[in-house]
């Protein structure tokens, strides 16, 4: 399974990542707005966004791709290490 994130810290990106491998996904995390992020995206099986640490404009752009190719999204409004670990849980089961 493949998870996008968007938003949270740049300095958890890592452990973001290491993360969503211990629950068996591919985890791609974007924490600023990158050119072309709409093609970075690709096609997840899932986009996480983290809402609390995000900008407006990232989280518009996640939003469009999630609704022009169907994917699947969850908002949570904390961008904890705890959290992601339950969203993952919810995601994965």
């Amino acid at each position: 399974m493949s998870v996008v994130l968007v938003g949270g810290h740049e300095r958890m990106e890592k452990i973001y990542k290491n993360t969503g491998k211990d629950y068996g996904c591919r985890t791609k995390v974007f924490t600023k707005l990158e050119k072309n992020l709409h093609r970075k995206i690709g096609d997840p099986d899932y986009i996480l966004i983290f809402t609390d640490v995000v900008s407006h404009r990232l989280t518009d752009i996640a939003l469009k791709v999630s609704k022009k190719k169907k994917i699947p999204k969850m908002r949570v409004h904390n961008s904890s290490l705890n959290t992601l670990k339950l969203a993952l849980e919810e995601i994965t089961s």
